[in-house]
């Protein structure tokens, strides 16, 4: 065949092209392939904030002809290096999911529950708010304004003051909460009953020798995932990675050292480090101290006298050995942990002799179960041990970000609202039975699963409740007590984007901006030893009829209530405050955005007689093209030489807020501290009460009814809960290891799978002793034997049409909150979610191999 002009012509205009090219080929005859005509695309990259987890990073959003097309990291920011997770990458195509609520909704069914039609009916943004200030003054005039919750889920800064701190107090009711006790909480309390510290941590990743991994997986989730990953090729070159996990996660893979510790049995491996680090004298010294006489008394099974001991930077540490860490060898741990004795040996060892430049980074997974206090105290005090706080290389407190404060509202608060608004909080922190001594005050800390509890032996109690981006019978263990208790409440306001479980139990739904890309306010982030505040701002039009909740609807809301005859809200926001470039109040709902938006940002981008700390920028317009502002960078050894925020100014390893704590609580209740901790489920008593220590597992279920261990784990497609609708998370699920694309499965060992007759896609039924779930199987030897493994994320029964296989009915795959048992670590008031806590049976349904 001779390719002629002709002959290309017509095989290019017809299938026969491709059917001929192999005889073409065959021939030897070449076809060129000419690039079509490019450019590159138009359009601009506008600043803002990702929200897909709680790191908060400074993103940047490509937006072409008002639409938001691409993400990249800030290319200024110095917390993310200009890079941002697979979570940043889903901002558009979340943006502009067609399940979005895409105007206000009222509901015409009466009748609430799992599967039933709320049968929504289209109403305008007018209509919805007259209803809500209806609800709302009903309360204040029959002198009851306490029966009002508000819930709050995701959040920017600005919805401390506007919202969350703001309508509530001055409306009258104590019951305003955050879901914050859903997330991690408890791993504060390590860093807290020890240095001081109840936060989150920051790492000098760039520095250090050395990083532990420990019931966390930061290149998948829990903060600073671009961070880690940026960095993951240096650490591996200068460093060693080490990983403490149940399950083989993307952080053990990439690890030296792995190991796959019985689920709960943290604390017992963390005292055998310390046991070799001290019997071996890999203790650092700069920031410990020594002997008097410079000579290792640390002997295994042998008391030290405290006086033998001069400490410079931490106290109690020969306490913490005489009552604690000289009994545990590791031969002794690695019978309780499941582990080899000589690999932890091994990895003690690597520790010093990194020390200080070592990083333990302690995650949800140490400490998110019963006991989890003391489990966060042990594995955070090897950083003590080790010398690494606030020290090269080492864990760090995050450096404060830039923000403004807004005007107090004192005056506003009324008679009905100070005598009601002092009233005890239903979450139950505070009582004899859940301290909650976030902060080393108790009650301070949020009991947000207690909630429900209360809302079910009181069902009467509360008449109005508001809530802005949650989904606490999806987030929730035993999230089936909240469907119960929404159905309850009489009238309910449900603010948010995407229509969740929570969303088919309301009367009103208020659909609220995607604010990683149309709302506005400014978030606070930190990491890589700095801290930002990024700027959220439109990076794209509006294409629904849809309000930011923290700033315009609080507005809107306002209005309403004073066109009713309660004017404080809305005099408040009116009368204090202003632009803090031109003193101008604000009239509507646009303009009380910026203006509040543009104070909580001030000192970044505002000038005084000082210099801005930090990033220079020069006023709100330059602030606006950057996008954020990032901090000096941390400091090292600001606390040594007694500067720790403790009773002592050290690094404590007999906490005395802790025993503080304990004392004052049992007093209220003419208690002990013993019996207190009896009470709360702590096995401590004396002494061990106030230092960190070692609890065996508290686990849920008969071990012969429910045989295997529980393990939860998140994806790093997973944003905030609130990525199972896009088809790109339900693609690319694979990419988390042991998962699969538009699936669900339960990762078993292989064993345990050959004793029960399983094979690879066989259906089966996962039971607890609170509920049970319907998922497939995947054989997988990143998990050990008696425990299996599942990523939280599916098991949606609304969400939107991908998210369930049967939209408000059939979920695709299981929820894992729907088995976990609804449990807490009393000392923080955090709920629980790991360290095997729960135990389950497995039952097969049905074969689809």
């Amino acid at each position: 065949m001779k390719l002629t002009r002709r002959v290309f012509i017509e095989l290019a205009g017809s299938s026969a092209l491709m059917a001929s090219a192999p005889s073409l080929l065959a021939q030897g005859v070449t076809v060129k392939r000419l690039p079509l005509p490019c450019s590159p695309a138009q359009g601009r990259w506008i600043g803002s904030a990702c929200q897909g987890c709680t790191q908060y990073c400074a993103i940047e959003v490509f937006n072409q002809n008002g639409r938001a097309t691409r993400v990249r990291g800030n290319q200024h920011s110095q917390g993310n290096h200009g890079f941002c997770c697979p979570r940043g990458h889903l901002i558009p195509q979340e943006n502009y999911d067609p399940d979005r609520i895409k105007q206000p909704l009222k509901r015409t069914n009466p009748q609430k529950g799992r599967g039933i039609d709320p049968k929504w009916i289209p109403i305008t943004w007018d209509e919805a708010l007259d209803i809500v200030a209806d609800k709302m003054m009903e309360l204040r005039n029959a002198g009851e304004p306490e029966r009002l919750l508000y819930l709050k889920g995701r959040y920017g800064n600005t919805s401390h003051a506007l919202l969350y701190g703001t309508v509530a107090k001055l409306f009258g009711s104590p019951n305003n909460f955050s879901t914050s006790a859903l997330c991690a909480e408890t791993e504060k309390m390590g860093p807290g009953y020890t240095q001081g510290l109840f936060s989150y941590r920051d790492y000098d990743l760039g520095n250090s020798k050395c990083v532990v991994f420990w019931g966390t997986d930061p290149f998948a989730s829990n903060r600073q995932v671009p961070n880690v990953i940026s960095r993951l090729g240096s650490l591996q070159k200068n460093g060693t990675l080490i990983t403490v996990d149940p399950r083989l996660s993307t952080a053990a893979a990439k690890s030296k050292e792995w190991l796959p510790l019985l689920p709960g049995t943290d604390g017992a491996l963390a005292n055998a480090i310390a046991h070799v680090l001290l019997t071996e004298g890999l203790w650092n010294k700069e920031f410990v101290g020594d002997f008097v006489d410079s000579k290792n008394q640390f002997i295994a099974g042998k008391t030290v006298k405290p006086e033998a001991f001069k400490e410079n930077n931490t106290l109690g540490l020969v306490t913490y050995w005489n009552e604690e860490a000289k009994d545990w060898t590791p031969e002794k741990a690695g019978k309780e942990c499941r582990l080899d004795p000589e690999q932890i040996r091994r990895v003690a060892r690597t520790l010093g002799k990194a020390a200080p430049n070592v990083i333990v980074w302690m995650g949800p997974g140490v400490c998110m179960n019963p006991r989890g206090t003391y489990s966060a105290m042990v594995v955070h005090a090897l950083n003590g041990i080790l010398g690494s706080v606030d020290n090269v290389g080492g864990t760090h407190d995050p450096v404060k970000a830039l923000t403004g404060k807004y005007p107090s509202m004192d005056k506003y608060v009324d008679e009905l609202a100070k005598t009601h608004g002092k009233g005890k909080k239903i979450d139950g922190r505070g009582d004899k039975d859940m301290p909650a001594a976030m902060k080393a005050k108790l009650g301070s800390g949020v009991v947000t699963n207690n909630i429900a509890n209360y809302m079910l032996e009181h069902p009467d109690f509360i008449k109005v409740m508001i809530s802005s981006w949650t989904n606490t019978p999806f987030a929730a263990s035993d999230g089936k007590r909240w469907e119960k208790a929404l159905s309850n409440v009489p009238f309910f306001v449900h603010m948010v984007p995407f229509p969740s479980e929570m969303t088919q139990f309301a009367d009103i739904v208020l659909p609220s901006t995607f604010n990683a890309a149309e709302g506005m306010g400014a978030v606070t982030g930190f990491g890589s030893m700095h801290a930002w505040t990024s700027l959220q701002q439109p990076t794209c039009d509006r294409i629904w009829d849809v309000k930011q909740e923290e700033n315009e609807v609080t507005w809107l809301l306002a209005e309403k209530l004073a066109k009713k005859g309660w004017p404080a809200l809305l005099n408040y926001y009116a009368n204090e405050f202003a632009d803090p470039e031109t003193g101008a109040k604000p009239t509507n709902e646009k303009e009380f955005q910026l203006i509040t938006t543009k104070i909580a940002s001030a000192p970044c981008w505002l000038h005084g007689s000082k210099p801005i700390p930090g990033d220079q920028i020069n006023g709100w317009e330059d602030f606006r093209q950057k996008g954020m502002h990032n901090s000096a960078p941390q400091t090292y050894k600001k606390h040594w030489g007694g500067k720790f925020p403790t009773p002592s100014g050290k690094f404590e390893f007999v906490s005395g807020d802790l025993k503080k704590v304990l004392e004052t609580h049992a007093a209220k209740y003419n208690s002990t501290p013993d019996q207190i901790l009896e009470l709360c489920n702590y096995q401590a008593r004396g002494i061990k009460g106030w230092m960190p220590h070692y609890e065996a597992p508290l686990r849920h279920g008969d071990q012969q009814q429910f045989p295997f261990l529980f393990i939860d784990h998140k994806s790093r497609l997973n944003r905030e809960g609130r990525s199972a609708n896009l088809p790109w998370m339900q693609e690319f699920k694979k990419c988390d290891a042991g998962d699969r694309s538009w699936g669900d499965v339960l990762k078993i060992n292989p064993t345990d799978a050959k004793a029960l007759g399983l094979k690879d896609n066989d259906l089966v039924e996962i039971s607890s002793p609170v509920g049970t779930i319907v998922t497939e199987v995947k054989l997988w030897e990143g998990v050990g034997p008696g425990t299996v493994a599942k990523a939280y994320g599916q098991g949606h029964w609304a969400y939107g049409q991908i998210a369930a296989k049967e939209y408000g009915k059939t979920p695709r795959g299981g929820n894992n909150n729907e088995i976990l048992v609804d449990d807490y670590d009393r000392l923080s008031g955090t709920s629980c979610r790991n360290g095997g806590y729960t135990r389950v049976s497995i039952k097969k349904v049905s074969s689809n191999n």
